[in-house]
């Protein structure tokens, strides 16, 4: 008699988490599920700390309040935003956007923080941003970090409808040049706004990112694909947007991977389809399907079944 897989129904509720939160990033760490977002809010001032969420079963989530040590970084007044976090060499950090800057001559950027596990408390690393001026027109928000699979991190980062990718050092302090002597190498796909994320699946680059407005229904996904982690990235069309009666302005999202039953999941955020409020924005998670090239359109839920091997 040949072996029976055994599997457990999981209904996944959307929003995952309760409470106005926005560009999330998400990880898994010894079996536990993280998710990293920004505190939604429409005025910036009060956007001044990062929460986290973490679960074991998709389901339940535990909340993990101020992660970052503040007092680390003085120079932050305005706003705290959009993270991304990753593991390299032991360590745990932490990249987010402070202050909106506007320009070369202001300050704030793309900070990094570092902790000794996913849950922080992060500190800070280099007593300055890590990115603190425009380069190739890119506004230094909305980090995204990748580990390839020898070992290497890379960072896409970019407002201002420009994009930016970067190689960081072992360290995590500083970059690695490129062959064309450049730290900071531009790959704008068409249609990109903010909101850069990388899955790497079967030797294949997918490259995604938000378009449109973050503050309306208009907001998007779309994505690229390549060979190489640099790209380049030809807009293959929108895989995430407004869908009636279930949600609007979906967008900047991150993702997980299940490998037991080899699912991946779209970690994003939403809004209430008519809801003005700039700020109010939801957590939500679904299926994304990735194969041979092609990503399929994403249908939003208010609620779905995972199968799960036991």
């Amino acid at each position: 008699m040949g072996v029976r897989s055994c599997y457990s129904l999981k209904v996944i509720t959307n929003p995952v988490i309760p409470g106005w939160y926005a560009d999330p990033e998400a990880r898994t760490y010894k079996d536990t599920h993280w998710i990293y977002a920004t505190r939604s809010y429409t005025e910036y001032t009060k956007q001044l700390n990062l929460d986290a969420f973490s679960s074991v079963d998709l389901i339940h989530w535990e909340k993990h309040e101020d992660l970052i040590v503040m007092e680390d970084f003085p120079w932050i007044w305005r706003a705290v935003w959009a993270p991304t976090q990753i593991e390299h060499k032991g360590k745990h950090y932490l990249i987010f956007a402070s202050n909106d800057i506007q320009s070369n001559e202001e300050t704030g950027g793309l900070e990094i923080a570092v902790a000794d596990s996913p849950e922080g408390p992060y500190r800070g690393y280099l007593g300055k941003p890590l990115i603190d001026r425009f380069i190739h027109k890119a506004q230094p928000i909305d980090a995204h970090l990748f580990k390839d699979d020898d070992g290497t991190v890379y960072l896409y980062y970019g407002g201002w409808g420009h994009c930016n990718v970067a190689r960081m050092n072992e360290e995590m302090t500083a970059f690695v040049l490129f062959e064309s002597g450049e730290n900071h190498l531009s790959i704008t796909p068409e249609g990109y706004v903010e909101g850069p994320c990388m899955i790497k699946k079967e030797g294949l680059y997918y490259f995604m990112w938000s378009m449109g407005g973050w503050t309306n229904g208009t907001y998007r996904v779309a994505y690229g694909v390549s060979d190489n982690p640099l790209g380049p990235f030809e807009n293959k069309g929108t895989i995430l947007e407004k869908q009636k009666p279930i949600a609007e302005g979906p967008g900047h999202h991150g993702y997980l991977h299940l490998p037991e039953n080899d699912e991946w999941l779209i970690v994003y955020h939403r809004r209430i389809i008519g809801d003005t409020e700039p700020g109010n924005r939801m957590l939500c998670m679904d299926r994304i399907y990735i194969s041979g090239g092609v990503i399929r359109p994403v249908q939003m839920t208010d609620q779905w079944l995972l199968n799960e091997m036991k």
